[in-house]
């Protein structure tokens, strides 16, 4: 058995008459008898009368005296016994050592981590303390203790001086900026609960004999798993992919050259599931170097608070600052705020009321002296306080990529598993994240055996849709309900302009700069499906925003998702609908908020700024802000159908829906219909599926009654000639 496990056991084992058990090294039993006598832990060990037998059996106290009761005599009897072993172990107290395995491994951290004779009398304290029971309990005997108290023990059970145990465990001391050791200041606490350790396993780990300092970490701080990807999957982020991967390596040469570089810091932020962390491991890779993380969950699944997990990093820059490496903290979010008031250490704890100086002042310090560079990723940017964000050396966004990235994702990941419209719908979507799809394609490929393409595909879309809708998105649809009909025509729709021709004369235009548009008009007149169509010309895809998706009820929030939708758009290479742009661009001189005015100021900031092709819908073009009408190049008016479009159009649904050629008799019926527009069409072709046509002449009839619906009834408006 080796001998720190025999230490262990001899403390933790329950005593019993029968063998007495192992004496703890001389050192330890010091420590024991100045709780007990100088610190006057006895007397509340004999009141408590719980752990009695087993602490005094362990300090050879002769059982009759351990079982001879707790009142005056006893307590003088017992400490007659104890007093001459106590003087004995003081007169050769400077002889005394630790415990062989923690006296070595104590030396070579002290070596990696330039800890001075003190700090490691404290760490070895600490570590004995929460590996040895018995030690633990006698330690219990003296009850609560504050901060200052803790600090007079510890100079005592140590024989310290109290100003040099008070400057060791001071926050900017040498144990607490490494994070292995740390006096918890809040609250009440008992010794053993007053001092911190880095890690659970910590202490065991320094028992054992010839520990690597790097194992020292373990179940705090791990090897991170291996990169999947290269950084050509990462192709929307452009330049930055160069700057992170010579900016990295160029730390990296100023650390192994033993030069002064200090203070990297990345910060690596967006939706979950976009590749943050597999960039890392990436960048490492590419730079041949380690990549440790700092643990979420300890060695037994647990999780791992805030405040422990940047202790761990602390540790680890310290234990790394020698080695080509670099550190992953990824989940930052635990860490924003500070979970104990007057904590010092939660790294982001900005937020909390007043935060003090000292603590913003050792926040700046941390991110500007780290040894090794560090990538911080989270999901949440906007908890955290401006001021901290502008220490990073890097900040960088990673999105859902641009609908040409994430058709190669697509492809790559579920191109095999399903078809060509699934394919299509999965890559549209503008907040499927790459880690759901990849998840989701690893259910279904276990699975897939028994299962058919079409129920492959549904299974795929289920799974996803089921993510999607937990995190607050809109599902993916098998089918695009928006998507442009095969009876699409342009020539087809009721303009005051040639639509193809302006479709033209924006491909020659858009190469030299942005293009707006406004299209307005009644409801149904094609003024969406316009917009579709000619981003299919254009060879772009079509980023749509309803005005009522671009409100948020949070003062600023609409602004910034006016100013995400353009972002995105102009990363895509996209055209940008916004339709029922008048939610949005109404006129300022009737707002009744100061937000409505910030709205439109925004949204026409970004309407001049925007490189691409701008589409904006509306059915109140009088009600839009006057400035924003001088802002669009073109405005577009969309009528009700021309008799010849009418009759055109019918002909092609009646063809599409096996319904015949129309007579030449419905042609006056159509010609009566005077409001009638493309999406009245569509409309009736969609109440096919449900109650099937058996003629044009029924077709014309469903035709009719959406007519009906509208104001004015079925003649309301002037068909054509307008």
């Amino acid at each position: 058995m080796p001998r720190h496990q025999r230490l262990l056991d001899a403390l933790n084992d329950t005593p019993t008459r029968s063998p007495v058990p192992e004496p703890p090294v001389p050192l330890v039993r010091l420590w024991l008898l100045r709780i007990l006598l100088p610190l006057g832990g006895l007397r509340q060990l004999l009141h408590d009368g719980q752990g009695v037998s087993g602490l005094l059996a362990t300090l050879r106290v002769p059982h009759a005296l351990r079982e001879g009761g707790t009142d005056a005599a006893a307590l003088v009897a017992i400490r007659r016994v104890l007093e001459s072993d106590w003087q004995a172990l003081e007169a050769q107290a400077d002889a005394l050592v630790l415990p062989v395995e923690l006296e070595e491994n104590l030396a070579r951290l002290a070596a990696l981590v330039q800890l001075s004779a003190v700090d490691c009398r404290l760490l070895g304290c600490a570590c004995l303390l929460q590996t040895l029971r018995l030690f633990e309990d006698a330690a219990d005997t003296l009850g609560p203790l504050t901060p200052a108290k803790a600090i007079g023990v510890l100079a005592t059970l140590l024989d310290l001086p109290e100003v040099a145990v008070k400057r060791a465990l001071a926050p900017a001391g040498v144990l607490a900026h490494s994070g292995l050791l740390s006096l918890r200041r809040a609250g009440q606490g008992t010794l053993s609960t007053r001092l911190e350790l880095f890690s659970a396993s910590f202490a065991e780990a320094m028992l054992a004999p010839d520990t690597e300092p790097l194992a020292l970490l373990r179940g705090a701080v791990a090897s991170s798993a291996p990169a999947r990807l290269t950084l050509d999957d990462y192709p929307h982020l452009g330049l930055s992919r160069t700057l992170l991967r010579t900016y990295l390596a160029s730390a990296l040469g100023h650390h192994s050259a033993g030069g002064s570089k200090r203070g990297t810091n990345v910060l690596l932020y967006g939706p979950p599931g976009t590749g943050k962390t597999e960039l890392c491991r990436t960048l490492a890779a590419v730079l041949d170097c380690e990549l440790l993380e700092v643990s979420a969950a300890d060695e037994d699944g647990d999780p791992i608070g805030g405040e422990q997990r940047l202790r761990a990093w602390r540790a680890a820059q310290r234990f790394l600052a020698r080695r080509r490496a670099l550190i992953l903290f990824d989940e930052i979010e635990d860490v924003f705020t500070s979970q104990t008031e007057g904590d010092v250490t939660g790294l982001f704890a900005l937020h909390s009321p007043n935060p003090g100086k000292h603590r913003k002042g050792w926040l700046h310090r941390a991110l500007e002296t780290n040894p090794v560079p560090t990538f911080w990723v989270t999901n949440a940017v906007g908890e955290m306080d401006a001021a901290l964000i502008r220490r990073f050396d890097l900040v960088l966004e990673l999105p859902v990529p641009p609908r040409q990235v994430r058709d190669s994702i697509a492809r790559a990941t579920v191109g095999a598993l399903v078809g060509a419209e699934t394919l299509a719908a999965l890559a549209a979507s503008a907040v499927l994240a790459p880690a759901v799809l990849t998840r989701a394609a690893d259910v279904v490929r276990q699975v897939g055996a028994g299962l058919d393409p079409a129920q492959r595909d549904a299974a795929l879309l289920a799974l996803v849709n089921h993510t999607l809708r937990a995190q607050g998105h809109t599902a993916v649809m098998a089918c695009d309900p928006q998507r442009l009909p095969c009876t699409y025509d342009p020539r087809l729709v009721h303009a005051d302009v040639d639509l193809q021709a302006i479709a033209q004369g924006i491909a020659h235009a858009s190469h030299t700069g942005g293009v707006r548009l406004c299209l307005y008009g009644l409801p149904g007149t094609g003024k969406s499906a316009y917009a579709r169509w000619l981003a299919e010309q254009l060879g772009r895809p079509l980023q749509l925003w309803r005005a009522s998706d671009l409100l948020a009820k949070w003062l600023g929030a609409s602004e910034r998702l006016v100013a995400r939708a353009f972002h995105d758009a102009q990363e895509d290479g996209a055209v940008l609908l916004i339709d029922e742009i008048d939610g949005l661009l109404q006129d300022r001189r009737g707002a009744a908020q100061a937000w409505e005015v910030t709205l439109v100021n925004e949204l026409l900031t970004q309407m001049e700024a925007f490189p691409g092709v701008f589409i904006a819908t509306t059915n109140r073009l009088e009600g839009l802000d006057p400035a924003a009408l001088r802002r669009f190049d073109l405005k577009l008016q969309f009528r009700a159908l021309r008799p010849e479009q009418a009759w055109a159009l019918l002909g092609s649904h009646c063809a599409v829906l096996g319904l015949g050629v129309p007579e030449e008799g419905l042609r006056q019926d159509l010609r009566a219909l005077a409001s009638l527009t493309p999406g009245d069409f569509a409309t009736v072709a969609r109440r096919h599926r449900l109650q099937p046509l058996r003629s044009a002449q029924d077709f014309v009839i469903a035709l009719r009654t959406e007519c009906g619906f509208k104001p004015g009834g079925v003649g309301a408006g002037t068909m054509g000639f307008v």
